[in-house]
């Protein structure tokens, strides 16, 4: 088995993990992480907006 393989599989192990002894905080991290994406997509439309706008 090589190294990405164990790496991903340990990686997903560890999701699976976390989600069952800590729903909270993998509802808070998920948050997050589409929050931020949100922010993003947000600032990306304001540049783009203000560069045909003048």
């Amino acid at each position: 088995m090589n190294v990405k393989k164990l790496l991903t599989y340990a990686i997903i192990a560890f999701v699976i993990f976390y989600l069952f002894t800590q729903p909270t905080g993998a509802a808070s991290a998920v948050r997050g992480v589409l929050d931020g994406i949100g922010a993003g997509a947000e600032s990306l439309s304001r540049f783009f907006t203000s560069l045909f706008a003048g």
